[in-house]
C-alpha cells in the first residue's frame, strides 16, 4: 500500500513541478536531452546496421569471399579445385575466372580497369552480380564468342558510353613473341561492344567490367586454363580459414586471397564507428540525466514542507525515496518514449530523408568515389532499440538515487520551523 502511495504522491509531485517555471524548464531540457540521445543514438545504430547489411549483401555479393589465383602462370585443371572445395565443410560454391587489366581512355587522360572474364552458369553460383543488371546484359554475358563488355554505370557514365557502343581496353601484349622478348611489353588495343551496364552503386561501378570468359581465354592464349577460382563460403568470418585449408591442400603454387583482406577494412571501420558514437551518445544521454539530478534537488528544497508533513504522518523515509525516484524515472520514461518513436521513425526512413536532403540541396552525402555505396542506407533492429531505451532509462534512474536520498534524510522539525 505504501508503494503505491509514494508512486501517487510522486505523480501528484511531476503534475505540481509546473507551478515552478524554473523547475519545469530545467525538467524539460533533462526530458529533451534523452529523447534527443536515444533518437541519434537509434539512428546511428540503424545507419551501421545499413552499411553492415550491404557490405555483406551487395559488396560481399559480388565481390569473392575468396579467391585462389595462379602463381606466375594460370591454372590449368581449375576443376580439380573445384572439385576438393566442395569436400570441405562450410564451402557453398566456386566458380573459375580470368582478370585481365588495362586502361581505357576517358576526357583528360586514362583510367585502370580490372575486367574480368566469367562464366555466367557458373558465376551465378558464388556471386549475385546478375541481380545488378538485366537479364538481356546477362545472357550476352552468355556468348562466350562475342567480345561484349559490361561496364559499371559510373564507368560508362564518365567515359560517355552508352549499349551499343564501342570501347578499347589497351593491355601490354602478351603475345609469344613478346613473352620471349627481354623488352618491356608494348601496349595492344583490344576491342569490345558495350552490352549493358551493372549499377551496384559503388567503387565497383567505376572499376570493375565483365567479359565473357572464353573472349578473355583467346585474348590471353590460356586455352583452356584460367587466372583462378573464386569461392563463396557459408560463413564470412570462416573465408580465411576455409580459403587457406583449400589452398594447402593443392600441389600447384597459388596465392591465396580473402575478403578481410581486400574488403575487411570497411567492415573495421563500421565497427570502429558504432562503439566510438555509441559511447559519445551515451554521454550525452549521461548528460541530460545529470538535468535530472538538478530538477529533483531544486524539488526537493521546493516541497521540504510536503516531506515534512508526510513524514510526521508517519511515511517511512524509504517512501519518501520512493516517491522522487518515481518523480525523476517519469522523466526518463518520457524522453526514452519520444526519442524512441521519433528515433524510430527517422531511422525507418533514414534512406529517402538522404535522398530528400540531396535533393535539396545539390550535394552528394555519400560519394563512389570515397564508400563502397552511394546511399545512406538503414536497418531498424528491435534489439538495438531495446538496448538503447534501455540504457537511457537505467541512466536515469540512476541519477534520481542522490536527490531521493537527500529527501529522505529532511529532517521535520527543521523544514516545518522555516516555512
Amino acid at each position: 500500500m505504501s508503494r503505491l502511495l509514494s508512486i501517487w504522491v510522486g505523480w501528484r509531485f511531476y503534475l505540481a513541478r509546473q507551478s515552478n517555471s524554473f523547475i519545469s524548464f530545467i525538467s524539460f531540457a533533462s526530458t529533451a536531452g534523452i529523447a534527443l540521445g536515444v533518437a541519434v543514438l537509434i539512428v546511428v545504430l540503424s545507419a551501421m546496421n545499413g552499411f553492415e547489411r550491404e557490405l555483406e549483401n551487395r559488396l560481399l555479393g559480388v565481390v569473392a569471399h575468396g579467391e585462389l589465383t595462379g602463381v606466375n602462370e594460370p591454372i590449368a585443371h581449375w576443376q580439380k579445385i573445384a572439385n576438393d572445395a566442395e569436400k570441405i565443410p562450410g564451402i557453398l560454391a566456386s566458380a573459375p575466372f580470368i582478370r585481365l587489366q588495362g586502361l581505357v581512355q576517358k576526357p583528360g587522360g586514362f583510367q585502370g580497369l580490372s575486367v574480368l572474364g566469367i562464366d555466367t552458369e557458373k558465376e551465378q553460383k558464388v556471386s549475385v552480380i546478375s541481380d545488378f543488371m538485366s537479364k538481356e546484359t546477362w545472357l550476352k554475358l552468355a556468348k562466350g564468342d562475342e567480345n561484349n563488355i559490361v561496364l559499371g554505370k559510373g564507368l560508362a557514365d564518365s567515359l560517355g558510353l552508352s549499349v551499343g557502343d564501342s570501347l578499347s581496353l589497351y593491355m601490354p601484349d602478351v603475345s609469344h613473341q613478346s613473352r620471349e622478348s627481354k623488352r618491356i611489353a608494348s601496349a595492344k588495343s583490344h576491342r569490345f561492344v558495350v552490352a549493358g551496364v551493372f549499377e551496384l552503386g559503388g567503387e565497383l561501378d567505376l572499376t570493375t567490367a565483365y567479359i565473357p570468359m572464353k573472349y578473355a581465354a583467346s585474348i590471353l592464349g590460356m586455352g583452356q586454363g584460367v587466372s583462378g577460382v573464386r569461392i563463396k563460403v557459408e560463413q564470412v568470418f570462416e573465408a580465411p580459414r576455409l580459403i587457406r585449408e583449400l589452398g594447402y591442400s593443392q600441389e600447384q603454387y597459388l596465392y591465396l586471397s580473402d575478403w578481410t583482406r581486400t574488403q575487411g577494412n570497411l567492415y573495421q571501420d563500421i565497427q570502429l564507428v558504432r562503439v566510438v558514437m555509441y559511447l559519445v551518445l551515451a554521454l550525452v544521454i549521461a548528460v541530460a540525466c545529470f538535468n535530472i539530478v538538478s530538477t529533483l534537488v531544486m524539488a526537493v528544497r521546493d516541497k521540504q514542507s510536503e516531506i515534512a508533513i508526510l513524514l510526521t504522518m508517519g511515511m517511512k523515509r524509504a517512501s519518501i525515496m520512493m516517491i522522487f525516484i518515481v518523480q525523476g524515472a517519469l522523466n526518463g520514461v518520457l524522453g526514452c518514449v519520444l526519442g524512441g518513436v521519433f528515433g524510430a521513425i527517422i531511422a525507418d526512413n533514414l534512406s529517402s530523408i538522404a535522398k530528400g536532403i540531396e535533393h535539396i540541396l545539390g550535394i552528394k552525402l555519400l560519394s563512389a568515389d570515397v564508400y563502397f555505396i552511394d546511399f545512406l542506407p538503414s536497418e531498424l533492429l528491435l534489439s538495438d532499440v531495446f538496448t538503447v531505451l534501455l540504457l537511457a532509462f537505467i541512466m536515469s534512474l540512476l541519477a534520481t538515487i542522490y536527490p531521493a536520498w537527500k529527501a529522505s534524510k529532511t529532517q521535520p522539525a527543521i523544514a516545518l520551523a522555516g516555512r
